[in-house]
């Protein structure tokens, strides 16, 4: 476990995003009794896929890494795809678990409970990480497109920042280590190195190595990293 886990964060700054994609609409909030519509349609194939090869700008992959590649476009039905708002309601539902003020909640699904209290686009960070907790891992996931099959580290945060008004294209590690304002926030802390991001969102961690671990990218696991200092603290500004 402890080899998928290191494998899961290898080379997911390396690849520079291509382009600007159009930015996805904003998130509604999620909470375990909201009755907001699904705002958007599932993601689509997107072909060539960023990291299922060698970039075009040389920066080869790793050699191994966890995650799916895409087959053939049309071939939608065997792909996984993020939730949709409505099945994570449900889930929430069936949880049984119910907001705190101002402390994000782990249900035993691995989906995040946003505080009551947390501001509207902390809240729309959770519902996107809610979208794409479990799919897999795959190296320059997320970056050609927002909504994508599957996600490196940097593609994931880009996801859920995006979705959140936080962010209007996607980014690599690298650039996340100069995002935002320097230091941890109230409601969320971003760190990033070359080589790695992940982040803390309401006292939630969000990443790909506990995707590797748990089966989703939401933890209570702590920044322990051996290599922690030569990580970049940073969050969004005002929070």
């Amino acid at each position: 476990m402890v080899a998928l886990a290191a494998t899961a964060c290898a080379g997911c700054g390396q690849q520079a995003s291509r382009g600007t994609p159009d930015p996805s609409p904003a998130r509604r909030a999620i909470s375990a009794g909201a009755t907001t519509p699904a705002f958007r349609a599932h993601p689509q194939v997107v072909e060539p896929v960023a990291g299922s090869g060698t970039p075009a700008d040389g920066v080869g992959a790793p050699a191994a890494t966890a995650g799916v590649s895409v087959g053939i476009p049309g071939a939608t039905a065997s792909l996984p795809q993020p939730q949709t708002n409505a099945q994570i309601r449900q889930e929430l539902a069936a949880s049984g678990m119910t907001a705190s003020l101002d402390q994000a909640t782990l249900t035993a699904g691995g989906l995040a409970v946003a505080p009551v209290d947390a501001p509207l686009a902390v809240q729309e960070l959770i519902a996107a990480g809610n979208e794409i907790a479990r799919l897999p891992y795959r190296w320059g996931g997320g970056h050609m497109t927002y909504e994508d099959t599957a996600y490196d580290c940097s593609g994931s945060l880009s996801y859920v920042l995006a979705a959140a008004g936080l962010l209007d294209h996607t980014v690599v590690s690298g650039q996340l280590e100069h995002y935002g304002d320097q230091g941890p926030g109230k409601w969320i802390t971003i760190f990033a190195n070359a080589g790695h991001t992940f982040m803390y969102v309401a006292g939630l961690r969000f990443d790909t190595v506990a995707l590797a671990e748990t089966g989703t990218r939401w933890s209570d696991r702590s920044a322990d990293e051996p290599d922690l200092s030569s990580f970049s603290v940073r969050h969004p500004a005002g929070l």
